[in-house]
């Protein structure tokens, strides 16, 4: 019985649109939708970044190439690769909509929570790690949310989400994403009826 629905797959490979598109499909079904989304910020065609971005449209700074304006030279900043990442940002506005969905707990509606996603640069965040684990534990909480495929060094709370028996993982591929939506949506809605 699984409860939560995760995609992985290789980086551009349409996770975060299939998650995009699954929201859709369950809004039109009467499920409230709660949670965020990474962006890709491009200049010039070029990416520059990762904006981190709420369902209610609510966006900042998850990361940027180079060096964060205003931050202190002496500081020791987070980076995955040529990007330096924006914790206080993504902090300001990803915590309080785990705050406000733990607060919103007496109500009955069919809530799905948007974690995309779970990676690297967002893992820098302790109180991140914490509210995924403490939502991930939460009964009546339905997670669909996205993770990196497997490389290099284990991301702990990445593997955790991977070996937990109430979570159904959807591997993405070039292939089948064009035709996989309907088979998440369905893995969500049953999603309730576990959480019923």
């Amino acid at each position: 019985m699984f409860k939560h629905v995760f995609l992985t797959g290789p980086p551009g490979v349409g996770k975060t649109t299939l998650v995009q598109k699954a929201c859709e499909a369950l809004t039109t079904a009467g499920v409230v939708i709660n949670g965020f989304y990474t962006e890709e910020v491009r200049e010039g065609g070029r990416r520059v970044g990762f904006d981190v971005v709420t369902v209610s449209g609510k966006r900042g700074t998850l990361s940027r190439v180079g060096s964060l304006s205003g931050s202190s030279a002496g500081r020791h900043e987070p980076r995955v690769g040529q990007y330096v990442v924006d914790l206080s940002s993504f902090e300001s506005v990803s915590l309080p909509i785990f705050r406000n969905m733990s607060s919103g707990s007496g109500s009955r509606e069919k809530t799905v929570f948007v974690i995309d996603e779970i990676g690297k640069m967002e893992l820098f965040s302790q109180a991140f790690i914490r509210a995924v684990r403490q939502t991930l534990d939460s009964p009546g909480r339905c997670i669909l949310g996205t993770i990196p495929i497997p490389k290099g060094k284990p991301l702990g709370l990445v593997e955790e989400v991977r070996g937990r028996a109430d979570v159904k993982i959807f591997t993405v591929t070039k292939d089948n994403r064009d035709h996989i939506l309907a088979d998440i949506v369905e893995a969500v809605q049953e999603c309730f009826k576990q959480t019923a």
